[in-house]
Parts: C-alpha cells; structure tokens; sequence
C-alpha cells in the first residue's frame, strides 16, 4: 500500500437560531457560489422532520445568524483539560486567562477576519464578534442567508407544541476554504426554546402564593448538607446564573429579609441585548429560584444574573459572554432542552465555550430536567423516547439530578430517596469522558447525572416569587444548591492556597471512587424515574448522591480519598473503545489517528484508530485515563490489532508501545505484521485501586511504511 499522508480534521457541523414573524411569499433566490462548497452536518432543526411545511419564509425577513469557529490544537486542548484538573500533574490548578486560552486554543484573528470578509461578500452585516472570537453575529434577508448558506428557509408548525417556525429544509454549506475554520451556523431556524426545570407540588401550575413562607428554608436544607459546618458562606467569589428571563430585585430582598440573609446586590449582564427585568415573563419564578437557592447556600457570594434572547444564539452568545467575561468560578444552569430535539451543531458550540469553562477553572452545575428518563415529554419527540437533558449531558459540566430530602429534628440530614421524574440516562450526544469511571455502566456514551439535592417538589423549597411565597422544586432547585456549594469550596480553597474547584466532575469522581466516598456522599439507594433505579453507588437518577458538605470540602482539599479495600462492580472502563462516534474523546490522540477511511478496514463499523503508516520518521500517540476499583480481581486490557508493513524481515525497526502510567505492558513491531486483526489481551488486575492513564504510542523510522491499526478496546473489571 502507498504511505498515508497526514490529513487536517474533517469540519464539524452546527446549527440554528433567530426570531421574527413568520410568513408565506415567493420562494427566495438561493443560488450558491460556483465555488466547491462544505456541508455542515447537523444544521437542520430535528423538528424539521416531524413538522408540516406552510410556505416560504418572505425573502426580505431579516435573519441573524451566528457563525461558530473551530478551536485550534484540540488534542493539546484534551490534554491540558485532564492535566489541570488532576492534583500532582504539574499543570494542576494552574488556569488560564481568557487571552492565554484564547492565544493558544481560539480561533486566530485571521480565521476571524476570513468570516467577516465572506460574510459581508454575501450582503450580510457583522454586528459583532465575541470577545475570545469563537462566534461571529451576523444579520440579513432570508434571501441573503439562503445564499450565504445554500439553504431555503421555510414556514413550519410543530404538531406536538402547536407553535409556528420558520427553519432551513436542508442542512447549511459553505465554501469549501472556509471549512477548516467554521464550526457550525445557528439562526436558520427559531424552533428551539430553552425550557426551565422548575417545579411545583401539584405539577401543573403554582401553588397559590401565601402571605407566609412554607417548604423548605435555608436553615433546614444548609443543615441537612452540613453546608452550614464548612466555614464558609461564599466570601471573595462569584456565581453566575445562566437565565432567558428576569427578575424583580424586591423579591430577592424579601426573601433575604425572612430568612436573615446578607450579601452583595444581585447584578444583571445583558447578553445581545436582552434585559427582562422590567417586565419578567413566565421564568420569573425560575430566575427567582436560583438567586434564592445561591443566596441560602452561600449568602455573601456575589451573584450575576446573564439574561439572553431563548435562542440556538442566545445561548452559545451567553456561555461565550460568560467565559471571555471570567468574572465568575461557578456557572448555574437550571435551564434546557432535550438531546434528540436540540440541533447538534448548536450542542458543539456550546460546549466548546464550556471546555474554555474549564480551562479557566470556572465550575458549571446544569440542572438535568424534570421529565426523568424521557426529557422529551414536553418538546417534538414525546415522551416515547428515551432522552437527557442538555447542556447536562455535556462532558464538561456537572449534571444535577434530583431527590426527595426529608430532614430531621435539629435540621439535621434523615433519609434521601430518588425523585421519581429526576432526569437520567444516557446522552446520545457526548462520549462518556475518561474521568467518568466506577459507575458501573456500561457502553461509550456519557451517562447523566453525575450528583444530585433535593429537588421534589413535594419536599420543594421555599421561594418568594411575583410578589408571594411559594413552594417550588425541580433540579432547577439542585443546580443552584450545588452552584452554592462550589462557591464555598473556592473561598476555602483560597484560603488553603488550593486551586478552585474548577471543572467539578473529575474530581468529584476521585472522591467518589475512594474510601472516602461513604462519609462525603448521601449515598441515595431508593426510588426511581421511569427507565433507572436508584442503587448503591452510581445509578441514573441521582448520581453519586448528593453532598456532605464539610466531608466533602476536606476530601477535596486533600483529605483521604485512597481507592476502596474492597468492592468491585463488573464493568467495561474504556470510553469510546470502538471510536464508533467518529472523534477521539475521551482518548487524547495526535492528530488522525481516529480514521473512517477505507484504506485500512475497521474491525467492526466504519471508525479505528489508524497510528503511524508515513513512511518516515513519525510518531503517533493514543491515551485514556480510567480509574480501576481496588476490589477488583481481574482488570483485562483487549484489543485488536492489525500490522500493516513495508519492511521485511525480522527486525523491529518501528513499534507499537502500550503502556499503563509508566509500566511498558507489551511491544509489536514491524515483525508482527499479519493479514487481519489479532485480539491481544493483556493484564492490568495488579493497577486496582489506581488511577491508570493506558497509552499506546506508535514510532516510525525514516523509510518505509508500518501501520498500527487498532479497533474495538475494552478493560474489563470484575
């Protein structure tokens, strides 16, 4: 066979967004460039599919869209994300500012510039361009949109919500020199609206307000958590609260006023323009909510409320706003949409201002829905579907279920069973990351939630809301909590001279796979949603549980979290072991090392990983960190491998390294090249109750090709 020859990353696709009336004229003239043109997958709105088309969109409808730009060196980016949030790395802790991240990993200016000047080609106007140059805004016609992006806008109604739309029938495209930069494009379309996860007792509207507050106050929820034995109240830090709709700073001080509460004003941040405050809408009550629930948890924390348009747009412009803004070390988020309707390219987005999140050591907390297992009840795909709520689902925020909390004599902590419309499950979206280990689940795909706090309505909380008290629940009501506690940890942390908390998972997942995990977590065993039980340790309602807030912090800043003396659940540990989702997370791989091409076959489906194969002097790396319970009696690393060569003969002149942390576990060469796929196993029970990074690490001298083709990892434990 010819040598390989190295490849750029293929472009990622992304999605929709906007507002305007609706209407039905001639078609718009949508003739794309001559010029060899990209399509971006994932830009149609699901409810496309399912909706009945009226008409044209009238061509002369401005449309404002938002042009989503690639991060740079994404394998460099992976690394630095597990680096610094793993204690003993040398990067741990040490964050970045938005100009460093935005220098090293951002889209370069003249990638920037690049957009701009096509944009403006097509008769768009550039309003804007965020701050850390992941988006570029832009507004127009229908008929210069539809040209711009070689799509026609069409007249919709949704037969499940009952609501008009407007959306592209077809997915987006782009000349093909732009590929290399655009992400994805939202604002195609305006079907996709952010629902908040808030609750109430009679599950179909509010209670009727009452002159004095019932459910569940400050002292009785801080207690129950021990939030009120840490030491700290939010001091020196900042939370900010991801919201689509406003507030009246009245029922804020209110509340304060009932229950002795003290801390800075609450500020709002409009995002492209929004500003509801004057008039709040229907989330009122949720914007309410979490301001209330920060306020109890950590009542001198300062509070940030972000208000954006309910858009695709409005929400990649928000997390975009609030990470290039880095003026908060905690992100609430109590609203959502489910997976299946939300347009991917619009997720990736998302996520990828997310992961600057992270490298910033900004921790986000996002509610994971109230329609349990099957988020989308209330949306186009019904409640038939099994679904997670995002941005939950997301591998680099913290998912928040949700639990029915009975406190007991004294405010203390009495007994947590599972809220049985908790949201939960498996994300159709995300890989499972590689910290997410110990669940005891199997499969590749990230499971949701990742912790949880009282969130039943009908153990809700205390709220003071349009001018009453009310009892309201909802993971809207957990989110917040947690969000409350993070920012205790972070005063604590700079108080110790630690690093904040930072992106939480990870190493919420240390503490929960260590011995220390009984005496940190209520570990929540009882009830369920419709599809997931609640169960000893992990399960797909609530999580690893909900905290023990003192225990917790001192786990976090160094306390014991050695792995367990015994227990093993049998699982599959390796993420993405078959690289079926086309990308490498949660691997770390050099670049094109995960390859659909048919120059070599998969084993099974269409993806592998394909190392080395140049010709000349190359090398190729491929890792993943999973952690391996201490109980464990049998820890087996399969793989198959397929060793395609040039050389001849018998000496090893390229290899194949797999390794565990430093241990070399097995070397293949050149020598060891055969037709088809070998299964190889090899044994890493002697690594239980560690945390092991498995790297494979492919080396090539300067002539003659080898490849090192490997399929379908596993690491069974049992």
């Amino acid at each position: 066979m010819r040598p390989r020859s190295l490849a750029l990353a293929a472009a990622i696709a992304v999605l929709p967004l906007t507002a305007v009336s609706l209407g039905v004229s001639t078609a718009q003239a949508a003739t794309p460039n001559a010029a060899p043109r990209v399509s971006l997958p994932n830009t149609v709105n699901p409810a496309v599919a399912h909706s009945e088309k009226k008409g044209d969109v009238p061509a002369e409808q401005q449309i404002s869209v938002s042009v989503s730009l690639k991060l740079r060196d994404s394998d460099a980016l992976d690394r630095f994300l597990t680096a610094v949030a793993t204690p003993g790395t040398a990067e741990y802790g040490h964050y970045l500012t938005p100009e460093q991240f935005t220098a090293r990993f951002g889209p370069t200016q003249a990638s920037v510039d690049q957009v701009k000047a096509y944009l403006a080609q097509q008769g768009l106007t550039v309003t804007d361009v965020s701050a850390n140059r992941q988006v570029v805004n832009a507004r127009g016609t229908a008929a210069q949109v539809s040209q711009a992006f070689a799509t026609h806008e069409s007249s919709y109604v949704d037969p499940q919500l009952q609501r008009a739309f407007f959306a592209n029938d077809a997915a987006a495209s782009i000349p093909a020199d732009l590929a290399a930069v655009v992400q994805g494009v939202s604002g195609l379309d305006n079907h996709a609206v952010r629902k908040n996860r808030l609750a109430t007792p009679n599950a179909v509207a509010p209670n009727a307000a009452t002159a004095s507050p019932s459910g569940m106050n400050p002292v009785q929820y801080t207690g129950a958590y021990n939030l009120n034995k840490t030491g700290a109240d939010g001091t020196g830090t900042t939370v900010a609260l991801w919201e689509f709709d406003g507030y009246k700073s009245s029922n804020l001080t209110t509340y304060d006023s009932q229950f002795g509460l003290t801390g800075p004003a609450v500020t709002t941040v409009s995002v492209d323009g929004a500003n509801y405050d004057s008039a709040p809408g229907q989330g009122q009550g949720e914007v309410e909510l979490d301001s209330e629930i920060v306020r109890g948890a950590a009542p001198k924390a300062t509070q940030l409320v972000y208000e954006a348009p309910n858009s695709d747009q409005g929400e990649i412009d928000m997390a975009n706003k609030i990470v290039a803004d880095n003026r908060a070390s905690v992100i609430s988020i109590s609203w959502g949409s489910c997976e299946p309707d939300t347009t991917a390219s619009s997720m990736t987005a998302v996520d990828n201002a997310f992961k600057q999140a992270a490298a910033q050591g900004i921790s986000i907390f996002s509610a994971s829905g109230d329609d349990g297992s099957r988020d989308c009840t209330r949306s186009t795909s019904g409640s038939t579907v099994k679904a997670v709520d995002f941005p939950a689902s997301s591998p680099h925020q913290t998912g928040v279920g949700g639990t029915n909390l009975k406190v007991g004599s004294g405010n203390t902590y009495s007994s947590e069973s599972a809220w049985s419309t908790a949201g939960g499950g498996v994300s159709t979206v995300f890989a499972k990351p590689s910290w997410q280990t110990g669940t005891g689940v199997s499969g590749t795909m990230r499971t949701v939630p990742d912790v949880s706090s009282n969130a039943d309505p009908a153990s809700g909380f205390s709220i003071y809301t349009a001018g009453g008290w009310q009892v309201y629940g909802g993971t809207s009501a957990a989110a917040p909590l947690w969000s409350g506690y993070a920012a205790q940890f972070n005063q604590k942390a700079k108080a110790a001279g630690q690093p904040v908390l930072g992106e939480a998972s990870p190493r919420l997942y240390t503490v929960a796979n260590s011995s220390s995990y009984g005496s940190v977590f209520h570990d929540v065993s009882t009830g369920a949603n419709q599809d997931f039980a609640a169960k000893a340790g992990y399960d797909q309602v609530t999580g690893w549980g909900s905290p023990v807030a003192d225990a917790l912090t001192t786990a976090l800043l160094g306390g014991s979290t050695t792995p367990p003396s015994g227990g093993c659940t049998a699982a599959q540990l390796v993420g993405n072991g078959g690289f079926e989702t086309g990308t490498a997370a949660p691997w770390t791989t050099s670049s094109g090392v995960v390859d659909n091409s048919s120059s070599q076959a998969a084993h099974s489906g269409s993806w592998k990983a394909w190392m080395n194969g140049y010709g000349s002097a190359h090398t190729d790396t491929m890792s993943q960190t999973v952690s391996i319970p201490a109980g464990c009696a049998s820890a087996k690393l399969t793989f198959w491998l397929h060793v395609d060569t040039a050389e001849t003969g018998s000496t090893a002149y390229d290899k194949l390294t797999v390794q565990a942390n430093s241990t070399t576990l097995a070397t293949y060469s050149n020598a060891n090249a055969a037709a088809g796929y070998v299964q190889r196993t090899l044994d890493l029970t002697s690594f239980a109750g560690q945390t092991v990074t498995i790297k494979f690490t492919g080396t090539e001298d300067s002539s003659l090709q080898t490849s090192f083709v490997i399929d379908d990892v596993a690491l069974n434990v049992s």
